[in-house]
């Protein structure tokens, strides 16, 4: 039987629920408020019990979840990766500080599925920091300085 029609639900699912109000009011503090300096503030934030430790565990389950999907067969992985980009954002911003939480918390799956399918990306470190850069334009427009013009980065 052809999975194709199926993953291509899932998929459109997996975006349908990323459009719903509050995952976007939490994907859209991710992208432009959040701003770690160590695995211990994340862990501080996950702890704190406030509206933004929601906010944080709805954006990493999310994608942690979708990549599940992804690496365990669930959904085509090359049709997911042509279709989605955001995880990649997602993980450039949590990357750094991935070894530190696992150490922290004992637990060296933390993020795993997230982080096994990124490094399935073809160009991951090329991809990577082209996120991270537009992770840093967004910031900088939020503070209000002027950046320069980055090349456009599709999917964020």
């Amino acid at each position: 039987m052809e999975s194709k029609p199926h993953d291509a639900l899932a998929i459109l699912k997996l975006y349908e629920l990323r459009s719903e109000a509050l995952m976007r009011s939490a994907r859209a503090w991710f992208f432009s408020d959040f701003d770690p300096k160590s695995g211990l503030d994340i862990l501080a934030l996950i702890q704190s019990g406030e509206k933004q430790s929601a906010y944080y565990r709805m954006v990493a389950s999310h994608w942690e979840v979708a990549a599940s999907l992804v690496n365990n067969g669930g959904i085509d992985e090359k049709m997911f990766l042509e279709a989605n980009s955001e995880h990649l954002v997602v993980f450039a911003k949590l990357q750094p500080f991935l070894a530190e939480i696992r150490e922290t918390i004992g637990e060296p799956d933390y993020l795993a599925h997230l982080e096994r399918l990124v490094l399935k990306e073809p160009n991951k470190e090329r991809k990577l920091e082209n996120r991270r850069r537009l992770i840093d334009r967004w910031a900088q427009s939020k503070a209000g300085a002027s950046s320069p013009v980055l090349p456009a980065v599709a999917g964020a």
